[in-house]
C-alpha cells in the first residue's frame, strides 16, 4: 500500500484512517450541538421500521445519527406511560436508548416531562400517581423521580450533558398545582411553579453536577425575556435556556427572529440559549432543506447558541404511535427521513466536516488504531483513497493506493 502525501479538500463521507489504538468513545459536552430527539426509535422498531443510511444499507439508528453528522441525542422521559400510551419513554426504555447513544459518544440530552403524556404549551397533565398529592409532597415526587433516572443512568455509565426540568414550560409545570396562577401578581403567581422547577434543578444537580440545567419554552421567534425576567426574579434556577422554533411559511423571517432573540436572552441572562426543537413539514424535502439549512447557518454564526436539535427526524412513512390511533390524531407530518428510511436532505445541514480532525485527536487520545472517516466518525471498514495519518502530535492526508 502506498502512501502518498497530498492536499485534497474534505468531502463528506469519503472513507479515511486515522493511526490510533483501539478505545471506547468518550462523548463530550460539543461547542454546538447538532442533534435530535429521537424518542420513538424504540417504538419505531418494534413496529417494524428500519433505518438505512445513504447507500442503503440498514444501520442502527444512534450510528445513523453519528454517520450524518449529529453529536448530541435528546430522549424525552415519562413518569408512568405505560397506564394508557404504553412502555414507551419510561425510564427502561430511557436507558436502552441512552446506552446505545452513548456507546456512539453522542452527547445526550435528558428530556423530563413531568407526566405520564407529553407536556406542552396546551397541557401539562399532572402524572396518575401524583394527582392526590399536597405541594410538599409533589416536590418530593418531582425530586424522586428525577434522581430515579439519573441514578439509573449513571449506573449505567451514562452522564447526560443537558437534563431540562420540564417541557415547554410557558404556563407552568404539572397543573393544576404548579401553574403560574395569572390571576395572582408578582411572585404569587409564579411560586408554585418555580418551587417545582428548581425541586427538577437541585435534584439534577444531587446526581449529575456537570449537567447543564435547561428550562424550556416554546415560540422562538417571540421576545421571550419577560418569562426568564420574572422567572429569575422570583428564584428560579436555570444554566441555559431552551426555545422550541418551528419554522412556517415566514421562514427566513422567524430564523432570523429566533437567533435574534437567542443572541439577546444570551446576554440578558448570560447563559448559553439552545433550540432544543425544531422541524419542518416534510411534504417538500427541498424545501424543508432550505430551511434547516437556513436556520443551521444562522445559528452556527451565532456565538450565543449554544445548538440545534431537529425533533423526532427518524419518522417515515406518515409513522404514528398506536396511542395516537386510539387519540384520533395525525401522523407528525414533520419527520425528516425519505419514504425508504432514508436520511432526507433536510438533515444534510447537521453536517459539519470542519471539526473532524480536532474530534478524532480528542476522542483518540491515548489509542493506536480505529478507522475514522473524513468527519471524525468511527467505522468497521478501511478502505483505499484518502486516509488521515496522525502522529507526534500532527495530522497529514495521505492517499492510500
Amino acid at each position: 500500500m502506498l502512501l502518498q502525501s497530498i492536499n485534497i479538500r474534505t468531502k463528506a463521507f469519503a472513507f479515511i484512517a486515522f493511526v490510533a489504538s483501539s478505545c471506547a468513545l468518550h462523548a463530550q459536552t460539543p461547542a454546538f450541538a447538532r442533534g435530535a430527539d429521537v424518542s420513538w426509535c424504540t417504538e419505531m422498531e418494534a413496529d417494524g421500521k428500519k433505518y438505512y443510511n445513504a447507500d442503503g444499507q440498514e444501520t442502527e439508528i444512534m450510528a445513523l445519527m453519528k454517520q450524518i453528522g449529529m453529536n448530541s441525542v435528546r430522549l424525552r422521559v415519562w413518569v408512568n406511560p405505560e397506564n394508557n400510551y404504553g412502555a414507551w419513554s419510561d425510564k427502561a426504555d430511557v436507558l436502552v436508548k441512552a446506552k446505545r447513544a452513548q456507546a456512539q459518544g453522542l452527547a445526550i440530552m435528558i428530556d423530563f416531562h413531568y407526566s405520564d403524556f407529553f407536556a406542552d404549551p396546551g397541557r401539562q397533565d399532572k402524572p396518575a400517581a401524583w394527582t392526590s398529592l399536597s405541594m410538599a409532597d409533589l416536590k418530593n415526587a418531582v425530586t424522586s423521580h428525577t434522581v430515579d433516572i439519573l441514578n439509573a443512568l449513571k449506573a449505567e455509565g451514562v452522564s447526560p450533558q443537558w437534563v431540562q426540568v420540564g417541557n415547554e414550560t410557558r404556563s407552568g409545570m404539572i397543573w393544576d398545582s404548579g401553574k403560574i396562577d395569572w390571576s395572582k401578581s408578582g411572585s404569587a403567581a409564579w411560586a408554585n411553579y418555580i418551587a417545582l422547577s428548581n425541586a427538577g434543578y437541585d435534584a439534577v444537580k444531587s446526581i449529575a453536577p456537570q449537567a447543564k440545567v435547561i428550562v424550556h419554552i416554546d415560540k422562538g421567534p417571540d421576545d421571550n425575556a419577560w418569562f426568564f425576567k420574572a422567572f429569575k426574579q422570583y428564584g428560579g434556577k436555570f444554566d441555559m435556556i431552551g426555545l422550541s422554533h418551528y419554522p412556517e411559511s415566514d421562514w427566513k423571517n422567524e430564523n432570523a427572529k429566533t437567533i435574534a432573540n437567542i443572541k439577546s436572552l444570551a446576554t440578558q441572562f448570560s447563559v448559553p440559549v439552545m433550540i432544543v426543537e425544531t422541524g419542518y413539514n416534510a411534504s417538500n424535502e427541498s424545501l424543508a432543506a432550505q430551511v434547516m439549512n437556513d436556520l443551521m447557518t444562522k445559528a452556527k454564526a451565532s456565538a450565543q447558541c449554544a445548538g440545534v436539535f431537529y425533533w423526532e427526524p427518524e419518522v417515515y412513512g406518515w409513522w404514528k404511535p398506536a396511542y395516537y390511533t386510539k387519540l384520533g390524531w395525525n401522523a407528525y407530518n414533520k419527520g425528516a427521513f425519505t419514504s425508504q428510511g432514508r436520511p432526507s436532505a433536510a438533515l444534510a445541514p447537521f453536517f459539519d466536516p470542519a471539526d473532524g480532525i480536532s474530534k478524532m485527536q480528542a476522542d483518540t487520545e491515548g489509542c493506536t488504531e480505529a478507522v475514522y472517516n473524513l468527519a471524525g466518525q468511527k467505522t468497521t471498514s478501511l478502505k483505499r483513497g484518502v486516509a488521515i495519518e496522525y502522529g507526534n502530535g500532527r495530522a497529514r492526508k495521505v492517499l492510500r493506493r
